[in-house]
């Protein structure tokens, strides 16, 4: 196991539990406890917990891994995720992308059929050939960044203060932007759906944001991988009644799926 991998193990132990023991980390990444120690020191040295004796513990109840650590989890649904909602966007949309992993993948998706096939639902207003495919609107950096060299995507990027654990930029200049462009579809990723809250996220200004995506959206799609179900989160981004589909992993429970079903949410499980 690589030091990245073990990393992130570690860290999603800590988000899970709040603290890690040196011995009980050993056992289940199949390492020594030296090792573990010495990785504990370095997360400590890079801010991303409080060592202890005999172990680590979060910084706060309100823990939130950072997106480059969160990247491996669920790897592979949330690419599937991720294709699946590429075919729901039609060429000429301005799409709407809030911050995470998820989104991040979808982002790619889209711009992987920018620049090739054109096989998605079809052109919706028919624009010229030298229009863009899709314009994305969008209020995280490497989402941008991801984007940037692609020619037939138009990327819009927000103002505001970029947070570093997700990438996000947030604040009043971000819901500036926002408040001035109108949105065919918004793709929002999310860290926890509950059937009667709706969606949530951890910091309640990215909320704020993802919030003002789903107003100016005519169409709000949620992406997220099964692990996100009937988990809450500190700051409530919006209703379910504000949500058109919700796009997940097969892993969803039946009754889960049965409730958002009766939310007025369309489920699609891939």
């Amino acid at each position: 196991m690589s030091k990245h991998d073990r990393w992130s193990r570690l860290l999603e132990l800590l988000a899970g539990e709040g603290r890690i023991d040196v011995d009980d980390a050993a056992t289940a990444l199949e390492v020594s406890p030296a090792t573990i120690r010495r990785d504990l020191d370095e997360l400590a040295g890079q801010q991303m917990l409080v060592r202890t004796r005999g172990g680590a513990v979060a910084h706060g109840v309100s823990y939130e891994l950072p997106l480059r650590y969160k990247s491996a989890r669920h790897a592979s649904e949330k690419q599937r995720i991720a294709t699946a909602v590429a075919d729901m966007i039609a060429d000429g949309d301005v799409v709407g992308l809030n911050g995470g992993t998820t989104t991040t993948e979808v982002a790619r998706a889209l711009g992987l059929r920018a620049g090739g096939s054109h096989g998605g639902r079809g052109r919706r207003d028919a624009p010229e050939a030298s229009a863009p495919l899709f314009t994305v609107v969008t209020n995280a950096l490497n989402i941008a960044g991801e984007l940037a060299v692609r020619p037939q995507v138009k990327i819009v990027v927000t103002g505001g203060v970029a947070r570093p654990q997700t990438y996000e930029l947030v604040g009043p200049l971000a819901m500036g932007v926002l408040n001035e462009v109108v949105l065919d579809v918004a793709v929002l990723g999310v860290d926890g759906v509950d059937p009667e809250l709706g969606l949530m996220t951890h910091q309640e200004d990215e909320a704020g944001i993802s919030r003002l995506f789903a107003e100016r959206a005519r169409r709000v799609i949620v992406v997220t991988d099964a692990s996100k179900m009937g988990r809450r989160a500190f700051a409530r981004i919006c209703g379910l009644d504000r949500v058109d589909v919700l796009v997940t992993d097969s892993a969803l429970p039946s009754g889960t799926a049965a409730r958002l079903t009766e939310a007025g949410v369309k489920v699609h499980a891939v």
